[in-house]
C-alpha cells in the first residue's frame, strides 16, 4: 500500500517533533520566554539565507541550511547543553553520534547516510559550510543576549573573557560578522550588561 521509504520518513518526522520541546537557556529577542531548539534552528536557517554573502569563502547554501536545521536534533536525547556551562562536557561527540545514528537511522538508508554525514561535517567544523553554519549558531544567542540586557550572560554570571573564548570561532566562517559581533560585545561591556573580570 505505502512504500517502506514513506513510512520511515514519517517515523522520522514524528520523532523530530520532539525538538520543539527542547528548551534552550537563551531567550527570544526582547523577551523573557526561553527559545526552543526548533525556533533556534529555523532562525539560523533564515539567518544563513540572509547573511550568506558575508561568508569568508564561497559556500553551498543548501548544505549550510541543512546543517543548521539538523545540528541540534541530537538534543532530543542529549538535551541542550548551555555553551557557558563549566560542569558539562560540550564535546561528547561519541554519545551524540550514537543519538544521531538512532534518529537519522529512522530514515531510509540513503537519507540517513546523507543526514549523518552533514551532521558530522558540522561537528567537525572544517569545511567552509560548517564554519559558516557555526558562525550562525554563535551569532544568534549573541544577538539575543544583547537584546535582553545581558540575558543569559547576566543570569549565569558569564564573563567577557568567556564570551570572547566561545564566540571567536565565528571569524572562521565570516570575518565581517565576527567584526560586528566583537563590536556588540564591546558595546555590551560599555553598557554594563557584560563584565570584564
Amino acid at each position: 500500500m505505502f512504500s517502506e521509504n514513506l513510512l520511515k520518513q514519517l517515523d522520522f518526522i514524528r520523532e523530530i517533533d520532539k525538538v520543539k520541546y527542547i528548551q534552550r537557556k537563551t531567550k527570544l529577542f526582547d523577551s523573557d520566554r526561553n527559545e526552543n531548539d526548533a525556533e533556534h534552528s529555523w532562525h539560523l536557517a533564515l539567518m544563513a539565507l540572509v547573511l550568506a554573502e558575508h561568508a569568508n569563502e564561497p559556500i553551498d547554501l543548501l548544505k549550510v541550511v541543512k546543517m543548521v536545521l539538523i545540528h541540534d536534533i541530537v538534543e532530543i536525547d542529549a538535551g541542550d547543553i548551555f555553551i557557558y556551562d563549566t560542569a558539562k562536557n560540550h564535546s561528547n561527540t561519541d554519545a551524540e553520534r550514537a543519538v544521531a545514528q538512532r534518529i537519522f537511522g529512522l530514515l531510509p538508508k540513503a537519507q540517513a547516510d546523507e543526514m549523518l554525514a552533514i551532521w558530522e561535517e558540522f561537528e567537525a567544523g572544517k569545511t567552509a559550510e560548517a564554519k559558516f553554519a557555526r558562525t550562525m549558531d554563535r551569532l544568534e544567542p549573541l544577538l539575543q543576549n544583547t537584546s535582553n540586557n545581558g540575558g543569559t550572560w547576566k543570569e549565569f554570571d558569564v564573563s567577557y573573557d568567556k564570551v570572547i573564548e566561545k564566540k571567536k570561532v565565528m571569524a572562521e566562517g565570516s570575518e565581517v560578522i565576527w567584526d560586528y559581533a566583537e563590536q556588540l560585545i564591546e558595546q555590551s561591556v560599555e553598557k554594563g550588561i557584560l563584565k570584564k573580570k
